[in-house]
C-alpha cells in the first residue's frame, strides 16, 4: 500500500459526516486508504462510519489515549510506505494528495511534509494550525510562514513556493511510516498540541528535512477539540512547549533560554490575568509547575535526544524574538521578521 490516510476521532461524529464525503471524493489514488482511529468516542461516530462509509477502515481504541499516543497506537498498525495524519475538521480539495507524494518519491532526504493549510471559514486566510509551514524562534515560541501569534495573513500567494520549514503542521502532516516509528513517534506525555513540534525538532537534529508543499491545498476549521481560549489549551501550549525546550535544544543554548522563559511566561500570566483571562493566567503557572514536576522523565529523553543528535546547527531556528519583533517593533508577518 502506497499510503494511508488516518483520521484520529474522538466524539467528531459531525466532523465526520462533513468532512469524510470531501476525503473520499478527492482521494482518488486506488492504492492509498482511509482509515478512522477512534479514541473512545461515546457519540454514534462507529456507527455512523458502519451505515454511511462502508469503505472506510476502522481502528477502534478502549479509551481517549489523546492525539499523540493515539496516532502512536493507529500508526503501529500501519503497513503503508507514507502515512497522511490529517485533522477531522479538515477539508481537502481536488488533488491535494499528488503534489505531496510526487515530492516525496522524488525527495528521499524529506522525512515529512504538510501542504498549504488555509482557513475553512475565511478561504481567502492562512490558518493558525500550520499555514505555509512552522518555524521557531530563539525563544522556542512557534511561529509560520501566514501566521505569526494571533495575525494570521491573507494569502495573495506570497509563499507559494516549496521550502524546507522546521515543523510541519499536525493538522495534515505527511510523514514516511517507517521513520515516524523509527524516531519514536509523538511523545505521549504531550497528549496533545506542539507533539508534532517536538517530533519535527527530533527529526531536525538527526539530519532529516521537512517540507511545506503550497501546491496542496487544505481547509482547516481548527479548535475543534479544545477552543483557543479555553484555559486547558493555554496549559497544554505551554507546558508542551518548555518539555520540547528542554528535550530538543543543544546544552550550550538551555539554561540561558528556560531563563528567558521563566520572565517571559509569567510576564504572559500576567498580561493574561489583567485582559480577564484569570484561568489562562493560572493555567501558565500549573504548566510550569508540571513541567518541573517532568523533569526527571525529561533528563532521560534529552540524553537520548542529544545523543542521536547529526548536525552541528538546525535550520528553521530564527535566531531573534518574535515576541520582541511582534509587540515592540510591530514585525506581524513572516516576512517582517525574515527581512528584521
Amino acid at each position: 500500500m502506497k499510503g494511508s490516510i488516518i483520521i484520529l476521532n474522538w466524539n467528531g461524529e459531525r466532523y465526520l459526516r462533513q468532512y469524510l464525503p470531501a476525503l473520499i471524493s478527492n482521494t482518488t489514488n486506488t492504492d492509498v486508504e482511509i482509515i478512522v482511529a477512534d479514541n473512545g468516542s461515546n457519540d454514534n461516530s462507529l456507527q455512523l462510519l458502519k451505515n454511511e462509509f462502508p469503505t472506510v477502515r476502522t481502528i477502534v481504541f478502549d479509551k481517549n489515549y489523546g492525539f499523540a499516543e493515539g496516532y502512536n497506537k493507529a500508526l503501529a498498525e500501519i503497513k503503508s510506505e507514507y502515512s497522511v495524519l490529517l485533522n477531522s475538521d479538515v477539508e481537502v480539495t481536488q488533488n491535494w494528495l499528488e503534489p505531496l507524494i510526487s515530492y516525496m518519491d522524488e525527495h528521499q532526504d524529506v522525512a515529512a511534509c504538510q501542504p498549504k493549510i488555509l482557513s475553512f471559514y475565511d478561504r481567502t486566510r492562512f490558518e493558525h494550525a500550520g499555514a505555509a509551514g512552522g518555524f521557531i524562534d530563539q525563544f522556542g515560541f512557534p511561529f509560520c510562514r501566514g501566521r505569526v501569534f494571533a495575525e494570521v495573513e491573507k494569502d495573495a500567494h506570497q509563499y507559494d513556493e516549496i521550502l524546507d520549514v522546521f515543523w510541519a503542521s499536525g493538522a495534515c502532516l505527511f510523514i514516511r511510516t517507517k521513520i515516524f516509528i523509527a524516531e519514536g513517534g509523538f511523545d505521549a506525555a504531550f497528549f496533545a498540541h506542539m507533539e508534532e513540534i517536538d517530533l519535527c525538532w527530533r527529526l531536525k537534529n538527526r539530519g532529516f528535512r521537512l517540507v511545506c508543499i503550497p501546491q496542496s491545498i487544505v481547509y482547516h476549521v481548527g479548535g475543534g477539540t479544545l477552543n483557543t481560549e479555553h484555559p486547558h489549551k493555554t496549559y497544554l501550549n505551554f507546558r508542551n512547549n518548555l518539555f520540547m525546550i528542554y528535550k530538543n535544544l543543544p546544552e550550550g543554548e538551555l539554561h540561558k533560554v528556560l531563563f528567558a522563559r521563566y520572565f517571559l511566561d509569567y510576564v504572559a500570566a500576567i498580561q493574561l490575568y489583567f485582559t480577564g483571562k484569570k484561568q489562562n493566567a493560572i493555567s501558565v503557572f500549573k504548566a510550569r509547575r508540571d513541567f518541573a514536576k517532568h523533569l526527571p522523565v525529561l533528563k532521560s529523553q534529552r540524553k537520548e535526544n542529544i545523543e542521536k543528535v547529526t548536525i552541528k546547527e538546525v535550520p528553521g531556528i530564527l535566531k531573534k524574538s518574535i515576541v520582541i519583533n511582534y509587540y515592540l517593533f510591530g514585525k506581524k508577518k513572516f516576512s517582517d521578521l525574515i527581512k528584521a
